[in-house]
């Protein structure tokens, strides 16, 4: 039941039934947790007052790694386990997740040298429990340029290769959700906890308000959990807050570019003049570059790249890739995420560890705080074996998840992946699909595939009637069907990431998609301006780059 059609079915059960776990938040944490919660037999519910994955769960660098630069800081810890996490992620969700080979170009006077390099990388191996075929190699000055042209030539020594695990955030968090709801989670999007409810000063569930239904419900729970991420604080000034930690929110900006302007053929790790570190990535036709990393004190709904974000985006691309002229007007699209640190004092962004923690409260509210997307599968484990050791769980299963497969894929694992795309990308051209729309599709929805052929042919139209081409109509449909999407926005920005990627794509078929999912889901004549504005917000917030080059050119003509 993960319909946005039925949610009036979703709300209801959650009014019904009382639960062993509520986990409030939607992100990547919550929907690891409430995965590991139900495949060890215990009953819950999932509450997000935004769509699934809205804040920083689909703002990140997009990437399932071990953290290299932790290491630099010798948070050991850290890297060995996200290190390790890498793997699992991957073999769990082999469609969602793929190894890149990545590289680490070293400088005369800068701050890796050949031995730092060697030796880091070879730690990093080490500690993450790299695979042999995926062990770092070190490269010459000729070799590195070979991999990639557009480097600065100028001292350089040469570089590490080692491999890294691309992903798409959203997609991953809702994979994992999909997998938390088949085995019998409920979970509900735009569904705002209001405030806790207690018996014998004991939480025993919260009352939460549907912000589209604007129905109003208690939700009973024998266990709460907290994994708002940026809201954490938020949520535990509603309780009571026992111990003297809190958050400290940073930013983090990324800036897409066409690769007719950036044709960067190798995804490249380098130092920032600043001594940051900053990753250049291709995907899709397109060269991402990010991040930045500065204190955050805003309304963390809503984080926008500011012109200095930018600026000191479009340094670092000047400083690493001096023969490449690029200027505000080729950013095609941006993105800006809050990151849910926790506070250390005198520390400066870049410095604060990476590190998860679990708080209790006295009347037994369960907080997740800090932590990165890559651990989100060990962190659920740690704090559910924390929550079966209550006696009232005593008969809950052991932790599972490092072995069951997401939602797309089942059956299929790294070894079998590419021959299952290109087996079922040949079955997509009888549905109507070309052989590149189908193969991208698999790609994305695993195994999953078939159900979005099955809505290719029952739709039995003729070539060109249809409002959106045939691949984006599909996969439209999949998501209110099978993904909950609600809004635009929950299907641009976070079932396709095509706000990011094609924005372009975004404007020229905003109304067609706007036009049917309010014929699909019935909205509202109020609801459909208030999803239209909110899309056009999205737009602006993405992509004024965009519209200041469209004016540029204006004014040149």
């Amino acid at each position: 039941m993960f319909s946005a059609a039925k949610r009036d079915q979703v709300i209801q059960t959650l009014n019904d039934y009382s639960f062993d776990v509520l986990v409030v938040g939607g992100g990547i944490t919550g929907a690891g947790i409430a995965l590991d919660a139900v495949s060890r037999g215990l009953s819950v519910a999932l509450v997000e007052m935004q769509d699934f994955a809205a804040g920083t769960s689909s703002r990140s660098t997009k990437l399932v790694h071990g953290g290299l630069r932790y290491l630099k800081q010798m948070q050991i810890d850290v890297v060995k386990e996200t290190g390790r996490e890498r793997e699992i992620v991957y073999e769990n969700g082999v469609h969602i997740t793929t190894p890149q080979w990545m590289l680490l170009p070293f400088y005369k006077g800068g701050t890796f040298g050949s031995l730092t390099t060697s030796v880091g990388l070879k730690m990093y191996d080490r500690l993450a429990n790299v695979k042999k075929s995926e062990r770092r190699m070190m490269l010459n000055t000729k070799e590195t340029l070979a991999k990639e042209p557009l480097l600065k030539q100028q001292d350089l020594k040469g570089g590490g290769y080692y491999v890294e695990y691309l992903t798409d955030d959203a997609r991953l968090t809702i994979e994992v959700l999909k997998k938390a709801v088949e085995l019998g989670a409920i979970c509900l999007n735009y569904a705002k906890v209001e405030e806790f409810v207690y018996e014998d000063n004991h939480i025993m569930g919260a009352v939460v308000h549907d912000q589209i239904s604007q129905k109003t419900w208690t939700l009973q729970a024998n266990t709460v959990v907290n994994a708002t991420g940026p809201w954490v604080d938020d949520i535990r000034k509603k309780d009571k807050i026992n111990n003297h930690k809190k958050l400290r929110l940073t930013k983090g900006v990324h800036i897409v570019i066409d690769q007719a302007q950036f044709p960067l053929q190798q995804p490249i790790y380098f130092d920032a003049p600043d001594e940051r570190m900053i990753f250049a990535i291709p995907r899709d036709g397109k060269t991402y570059v990010g991040t930045t990393d500065t204190f955050y004190d805003d309304d963390p709904i809503k984080p926008v790249a500011t012109d200095k974000d930018i600026e000191y985006l479009l340094g670092t691309i000047h400083f690493m890739f001096p023969d490449i002229p690029i200027s505000k007007q080729d950013i095609e699209s941006c993105w800006a995420g809050v990151r849910p640190l926790i506070y250390e004092e005198g520390k400066n962004p870049s410095e604060i560890s990476r590190k998860d923690e679990i708080w209790e409260s006295s009347t037994g509210l369960l907080t997740i705080a800090g932590g990165k997307l890559t651990g989100y599968r060990k962190m659920a484990e740690n704090i559910v074996d924390k929550i079966v050791k209550r006696k009232q769980f005593k008969k809950a299963g052991s932790c599972t998840t490092a072995e069951l497969s997401l939602s797309g894929a089942k059956g299929i694992n790294s070894q079998n992946f590419d021959a299952y795309v290109h087996y079922k990308a040949q079955e997509g051209i009888k549905y109507g699909l070309t052989f590149d729309e189908a193969y991208q599709l698999v790609r994305r929805y695993g195994t999953n595939i078939d159900d979005l052929y099955r809505i290719i042919h029952t739709l039995n139209v003729q070539e060109g009637s249809l409002p959106l081409p045939l691949d984006l109509y599909a996969q439209l449909i999949y998501a209110m069907q099978y993904e909950m999407a609600y809004t635009p926005a929950d299907f641009f920005v976070r079932r396709s990431s095509m706000l990011y990627f094609n924005v372009n794509n975004v404007k020229k078929y905003k109304e067609s998609v706007i036009r049917l999912m309010s014929n699909y889901l019935h909205y509202a004549p109020s609801e459909e301006q208030r999803y239209r504005k909110e899309l056009e917000e999205f737009i602006y917030d993405a992509a004024h780059f965009a519209n200041e080059k469209s004016m540029h050119s204006k004014i040149k003509e």
